[in-house]
């Protein structure tokens, strides 16, 4: 499960754009999850970037 932000009353609170998770220079998954993450902001899919804030914050990087 991914981390999508505060839990207030069972709804999910966006994370602010300030406290992003950077991706790794060289990272060809991190610059995936930045693209797609991106196309979310733009489309105005603010849980689908979350979604992908979780999955940087938690890669690897193996």
């Amino acid at each position: 499960m991914t981390d999508t932000g505060t839990v207030n009353g069972g709804a999910r609170t966006p994370v602010p754009w300030h406290l992003e998770p950077l991706p790794t220079e060289g990272c060809g998954v991190c610059a995936a999850l930045v693209r797609q993450r991106e196309e979310a902001r733009g489309a105005r899919a603010p849980w689908t970037v979350e979604d992908c804030n979780g999955e940087l914050r938690n890669h690897r990087h193996r």
